[in-house]
């Protein structure tokens, strides 16, 4: 299962190429990666399946 994201560059929904699930000075999970259309870096706060 792919972890998708929102690319604030391509303003689209889109996969997130190289996603790792990491938590956040407060404790809270997040994921982040980079788009495969632009490169550009995905934050996505929430828990998710990597």
């Amino acid at each position: 299962m792919a972890v998708s994201g929102y690319c604030l560059k391509c303003k689209k929904q889109t996969e997130i190429k190289d996603a790792q699930a990491i938590t956040m000075k407060n404790g809270k999970p997040a994921t982040t990666g980079t788009c495969p259309t632009c490169g550009t870096k995905i934050f996505k706060i929430g828990k998710a399946e990597v």
